[in-house]
């Protein structure tokens, strides 16, 4: 009895250890949109570079609305129209919210703000 106790809290401990390890996004981008809307599928590409150019600092969530599973997402962030961006900050306070397609450059100085990323400006702007 004692021996399986000793497992289960070593378990227990190790879950929890793992799970502190990781780190947590300094971000937050939600996209709420669908996987048939038109400027929703536009927004893939943006999701993706999103999340390779902050790799550990932005945690990218697409939630599909139409999708009977998702559809309670709608209401708990006030989708008005699809796509719908969220950004939420490290203790999941929204800071930033757009409607319709967002290009990723503009998204990127929000980003960059809010992780006080400053990046050099090019030539001739």
């Amino acid at each position: 009895m004692h021996k399986s106790i000793m497992i289960l809290v070593t378990v227990a401990l190790l879950t929890c250890l793992t799970a502190a390890s990781k780190p947590k996004a300094q971000v937050t981008f939600i996209e709420l949109g669908s996987e048939k809307c038109v400027p929703c599928k536009m927004m893939k590409p943006v999701m993706a570079g999103i999340e390779k150019e902050y790799l550990g600092k932005v945690e990218v969530i697409f939630y599909d609305v139409w999708k009977p599973e998702y559809k309670a997402m709608s209401s708990k962030y006030k989708v008005r129209v699809i796509p719908t961006q969220v950004l939420l900050d490290s203790r999941g306070k929204e800071f930033h919210r757009h409607e319709g397609f967002y290009p990723q450059e503009e998204m990127m100085k929000v980003i960059d703000a809010q992780l006080g990323i400053k990046r050099a400006v090019p030539a001739g702007e």
